[in-house]
């Protein structure tokens, strides 16, 4: 019974900051700090998003982030299901 139970609170603790990580980010008004939280998106991509979107405005598609210096196909893919635009 104790292994179940400890079994059990492992699988959260593994599960749960996942769980919670997985939260859309609007690229349109998300901050850099947001945006890192996206996967294989650090500070410096982040930023290079938002100065993007600062001088183009918002982001009309998904794939329009590939035009942003270090976006690429992969990372787009990686977090398709997370990012949204409105």
């Amino acid at each position: 019974m104790k292994k179940l139970i400890l079994a059990a609170l492992i699988l959260f603790l593994v599960s749960a900051p996942a769980a919670w990580a997985m939260d859309p980010v609007n690229v349109n008004t998300a901050t850099a700090e947001e945006l890192s939280q996206l996967s294989n998106v650090g500070p410096a991509k982040a930023a290079a998003i938002v100065s993007y979107r600062e001088e183009h405005g918002p982001f009309r598609s998904v794939q329009e982030l590939t035009k942003v210096t270090g976006i690429g196909e992969r990372t787009i893919e990686m977090n398709l299901e997370r990012i949204e635009l409105d």
